[in-house]
């Protein structure tokens, strides 16, 4: 399968330089990372959503003060971003983060100056194709040692929330209705534009309780739609979407700590704090379960072991047993779009066809005009039919007007 975010390597320089934005969190670079400028990150393990909101701004290069592939798991982040034609400078050191945004760099053969000087502020590996193959194949012999940690990740994390799971005990009281009702939850995650996109005749018809996790309210948003509820930790969800009209749960720690909480103050729009371990995406599911959703559309979310892992942290053993929770309610977004393709076969379409010619007909003998136009039409047909009858020595037909 062809990859959605690979261009061309030709046009990026193997010693890119140019301006430089630094941030630790990469979530927060990407908003305002600009085509052409060098990215400066901390990210151990780059996973794919990073990535691939990484190639979507279209950096000259990516220099990581972290190791991009620590060999804990096959990590998918790299291989994108080589994929894409973007040079990944690897495990440079926390000095490159001493850099601002806004100063202009050199890198050369993983070296990092300020343009115009000769010291060397950092100094990292140069990733290559062959380079990330040979660690992923590594990190694959480390996998299961990750597996014994997320088994007991999740059993520390079902002894701690058993009476949330079970019980739905500390969730809000919500006014948005969901019982009966379909409810998608959307997550800037895993290819979301692509199943936004083929989901949307679906939310037209079925016009489903839409959660928007985080950022993926700006999705549903992008897509031409409405959120009715957001949920999350508010870091990356923009003002116009909180101020949408939406349901606001803001997620907090089990302590009561919410980071994005004076935000939503600011803003003065109306709230809930719900107090959970766990990520945000799992806490918008037991919601909509807790609530008697019919069916709870996951979009963006993470469904298999090795996209737990990619995310980089043991609250996805959370979503593990959320999913166990909700159970068969619970359908991931790519098997609706699939089940909800509409076909039409052409026996029907023929039958269409047939059907509104045979109005029109009806419709043409009941006025004077339509009557003089089909005997007209009959006096064509006529000649045209005596035309073939007379090459084949046929006598005419009689006229039928």
């Amino acid at each position: 399968m062809r990859n959605p975010f690979r261009r061309k390597s030709a046009s990026v320089s193997e010693q890119p330089s140019g301006v430089v934005r630094v941030d630790a969190r990469t979530k927060k670079l990407t908003k305002r990372l600009q085509p052409g400028e060098i990215a400066i990150i901390d990210h151990t393990d780059i996973d794919r959503v990073a990535a691939e909101a990484l190639v979507e701004c279209g950096p000259s290069a990516v220099l990581n003060a972290s190791p991009s592939i620590s060999g804990r798991y096959p990590n998918l982040g790299p291989g994108i971003l080589l994929d894409a034609g973007i040079p990944l400078v690897d495990d440079l050191g926390p000095d490159v983060m001493r850099l601002h945004d806004g100063q202009r760099i050199a890198v050369e053969d993983g070296a990092v100056r300020i343009e115009g000087k000769d010291q060397v502020i950092a100094e990292g590996s140069v990733q290559t194709k062959q380079t990330v193959a040979d660690a992923m194949e590594a990190a694959q012999k480390g996998l299961s040692v990750q597996l014994e940690a997320f088994a007991a990740n999740t059993m520390e994390y079902m002894r701690g929330e058993w009476d949330l799971l079970l019980n739905g005990v500390g969730m809000p009281t919500l006014s948005t209705q969901m019982s009966g009702k379909h409810v998608l939850v959307v997550v800037r995650g895993y290819s979301y534009k692509e199943d936004l996109q083929a989901l949307k005749p679906y939310i037209r018809e079925y016009k489903p309780v839409i959660i928007g996790v985080d950022g993926g309210a700006d999705a549903v948003l992008e897509a031409g739609f409405k959120p009715t509820m957001i949920v999350g930790d508010m870091d990356s969800v923009s003002d116009k979407a909180l101020t949408c009209g939406a349901e606001i749960v803001v997620h907090a720690y089990r302590d009561g700590r919410a980071p994005g909480l004076a935000h939503v103050e600011e803003l003065g729009v109306d709230h809930h704090v719900f107090a959970a371990t766990g990520t945000s995406e799992d806490i918008a599911m037991l919601m909509a379960d807790e609530a008697g959703a019919e069916i709870i559309v996951a979009l963006g979310t993470h469904a298999t072991l090795l996209e737990f892992l990619d995310k980089g942290r043991a609250g996805m053993s959370s979503t593990f047993l959320t999913r166990l929770k909700v159970g068969g309610r619970l359908i991931d977004a790519k098997g609706v779009s699939q089940l909800y393709r509409t076909r039409i076969s052409g026996w029907w379409l023929l039958l269409l066809a047939l059907s509104g010619t045979f109005a029109l007909a009806i419709a043409l003998m009941a006025t004077p005009g339509g009557q003089t136009f089909l005997g007209l039409s009959g006096a064509v047909w006529d000649d045209i039919v005596n035309f073939f009858r007379s090459l084949v020595g046929l006598a005419p037909n009689t006229p039928t007007v």
